[in-house]
């Protein structure tokens, strides 16, 4: 065999695990949609095609299929966009800076964003309280100041992979330090909400979030699609042979950077901090396709969803009646991968 035609193989083959693993998290999605149900999948069949054609939902067990729309529905496409989402975002974070253990939230994205929600639950009023939008733009101006921080301190020295990841720790301290200062002056049910708001949960699913994630979450796959031949060299070469391609690495570590915080900013501002995706997604899609990125990328973002569509199915039925917090779930099962990357990765990599 040719290495061509080993190559021709080799893509037939990736391929075919990609469309493998997509209608098996199709599958799972379904069958976790449909998880004691009272409505029939014929019903549910037409009482969807009603609402996405006329808006209402009509039919003998209207009650069901409210639940299942309006409820269900958007929860699961919420986990399926998020994973993806996040789970893109840690191999864009990942390839750049060359560093497996490396996720958006090295950058202090999460504790930013943490802070600003916490921010404007202590310190608003009854009414901004319970205004969800606001809580959301608050949480996602904080996760993208801290962003504009990282950079504006890295660019001083260079946009490398060391100078983001130590400014972003830094960050990730203070932002952890100054939501806890607010906790601690915070009354019981404010400080309540702040606790709720950190652990991570699709709990304030609708479709409004749905559309929002999805369309900053394609916007940014978008782009990074036609970066991810760019992103085969720069995982596999150091900043000089990067440059003998006429690529040049702090733009591309610049741009890719900012497209990982974007979604994830958008994510997390909506869902709370929901952690480890982006560490264990990444490094799973790798054991099963390989590094090549054009299909490291869609395989990521599907194990992502298929992690956090499962982790919120067994939250909602571990415990039940009580929900357990999919970012709970999430960091049960990423802390043992965790501690296995740190085992296997050479001392040159940490």
């Amino acid at each position: 065999m040719s290495i061509e035609e080993q190559y021709q193989y080799y893509q037939r083959k990736n391929k075919f695990k990609i469309i493998y693993i997509t209608l098996g998290i199709a599958i799972v999605s379904l069958l976790c949609l449909s998880w004691n149900a009272t409505i029939g999948p014929g019903e549910l069949s037409a009482a969807l095609f009603n609402y996405f054609s006329t808006q209402t939902v009509t039919g003998e067990n209207t009650a069901a299929a409210k639940v299942v729309l309006f409820l269900r529905l958007p929860r699961i496409c919420l986990a399926i966009l998020a994973g993806f989402g996040l789970a893109a975002a840690g191999l864009m974070m990942q390839s750049v800076t060359r560093n497996f253990l490396v996720s958006p939230f090295t950058l202090g994205v999460s504790s930013a964003a943490a802070f600003g929600a916490s921010l404007c639950i202590v310190f608003g009023n009854a009414t901004i309280f319970f205004n969800d939008f606001l809580i959301i733009g608050s949480a996602f101006i904080a996760a993208m100041l801290s962003m504009l921080i990282v950079f504006t301190v890295a660019k001083k020295v260079g946009i490398t992979a060391n100078s983001v990841i130590l400014v972003g720790i830094a960050l990730n301290y203070f932002f952890a330090a100054l939501t806890a200062s607010l906790q601690f002056f915070a009354q019981e049910n404010k400080l309540a909400a702040v606790v709720q708001w950190t652990f991570g949960t699709f709990n304030r699913a609708n479709w409004d979030a749905v559309i929002i994630i999805g369309a900053v979450t394609a916007f940014c796959s978008f782009f990074a699609i036609s970066l991810l031949s760019q992103w085969n060299a720069m995982a596999s070469s150091n900043d000089e042979l990067v440059r003998s391609l006429g690529i040049s690495p702090q733009k591309l570590r610049g741009l890719t950077m900012f497209l990982a915080v974007l979604i994830t900013a958008t994510i997390i501002s909506f869902t709370g901090v929901i952690g480890f995706v982006g560490l264990i997604a990444p490094h799973i899609a790798r054991l099963i396709i390989g590094n090549d990125h054009h299909f490291l990328f869609p395989l990521s973002g599907l194990i992502g969803s298929g992690l956090l569509v499962l982790s919120d199915t067994f939250g909602k039925f571990i415990l039940y009646p009580v929900n357990v917090p999919v970012g709970i779930v999430v960091s049960f099962l990423g802390v043992p991968v965790f501690i296995h990357l740190i085992l296997h990765t050479g001392k040159s990599d940490l």
